[in-house]
């Protein structure tokens, strides 16, 4: 690399180019030996992940998973900075306006890159020119569950309820623009019921309140949290909010299934980093995504939440979270949901 940088610098002023065109040849040159020199090295320090949810909900824990794939296949540690807040986008922002050299990655949820644009709120960050997808990780499943007290006991009687008690009935959510706060917001549509946002700062805190009584319900995004809790008699499962029944609650009928064809809110997570990180590193993390997310290791302890493996290119990625948010921007103007 260096002797072809001086040979290109000595052909120009040979041929006569003029000072300025060898100088911008020389500046080039040099930004590419940097460019390069950076690729090769690459990583030679710990790495920042930013997972944008408190710790201890499905988020922080595919956030862990993928600091651990990632620090085994570069050989470097991966430091996990949980910074909550506003549905993710706190964190997620942090991200896109960290230096694009590397050392500072993401966990992009649903939350934060497609359902809050979605929603037509303001973020300090555009997702489509300030954010470089890496790769999605996976998926977890969740149910719709209660309090023991709650007086209803199955999807049914929670609808009649809550249209016996228009604007009485509250559901937590893990926070404004999640996809806890949009489930609820798309069934109370779809059963043309009005239900109570009450939004908690992550999952952990909005289950505390729930097993205290404080709200008699939570769409909870960790199917296996919910299922351990409904058969330990702390909670009651009235639904499952993905697409299919699950064995962790082989009884519980899919929303779908309880007179709502269609619906499905599934969390999913990308690895995300800030705009024009360099392809050839780009490569390289995602290469170390795809080869170690796919693991029987990773799919043991994704299993442990109700979680699977999904991996991508950077460009199925990015068309990925492009068509998600646009189902969800279609799906809140038809069913009319307002997040007032």
């Amino acid at each position: 690399m260096q002797q072809s940088f001086f040979k290109s610098v000595r052909f120009a002023l040979r041929h006569g180019q003029r000072w300025w065109r060898a100088a911008g040849l020389v500046l080039g040159l040099l930004f590419l030996q940097g460019a390069m020199a950076q690729t090769n090295n690459y990583p030679s320090k710990p790495l920042r992940l930013i997972v944008p949810f408190p710790p201890g909900g499905p988020v922080d824990v595919i956030g862990r998973v993928t600091a651990d794939v990632l620090s085994q296949a570069l050989g470097q540690p991966v430091v996990v900075e949980n910074r909550a807040g506003a549905g993710g986008v706190i964190g997620t922002d942090l991200v896109a306006k960290a230096p694009a050299d590397g050392y500072t990655l993401g966990i992009g949820p649903i939350s934060s890159l497609s359902i809050t644009p979605a929603m037509g709120k303001k973020t300090p960050y555009n997702v489509d020119t300030d954010l470089t997808m890496v790769s999605l990780l996976g998926k977890v499943v969740g149910a719709l569950v209660a309090h023991p007290g709650a007086p209803f006991d199955t999807l049914e009687q929670m609808i009649a309820y809550a249209k016996a008690h228009p604007g009485e009935l509250t559901y937590a959510s893990s926070g404004p623009g999640t996809s806890s706060h949009l489930a609820g917001e798309y069934l109370s549509a779809r059963a043309g019921v009005k239900m109570v946002h009450v939004p908690y700062k992550g999952t952990a805190p909005a289950i505390q309140d729930l097993l205290g009584g404080q709200v008699p319900l939570y769409f909870e995004t960790s199917l296996a949290a919910a299922a351990a809790m409904v058969n330990d008699k702390r909670l009651k499962a009235l639904a499952i909010t993905g697409p299919a029944r699950s064995a962790l609650l082989p009884g519980v009928a899919t929303v779908a299934e309880q007179g709502f064809p269609g619906f499905d809110v599934s969390p999913w997570m990308a690895l995300i980093a800030p705009a024009q990180l360099p392809e050839p590193l780009v490569e390289k993390l995602n290469k170390a995504v795809r080869e170690g997310m796919t693991s029987p290791q990773v799919a043991k302890r994704l299993a442990l939440i109700g979680g699977m493996a999904e991996t991508s290119s950077p460009a199925e990625a990015r068309k990925f979270v492009q068509n998600d948010t646009a189902h969800w921007r279609k799906l809140i103007k038809d069913a009319n949901i307002r997040f007032d």
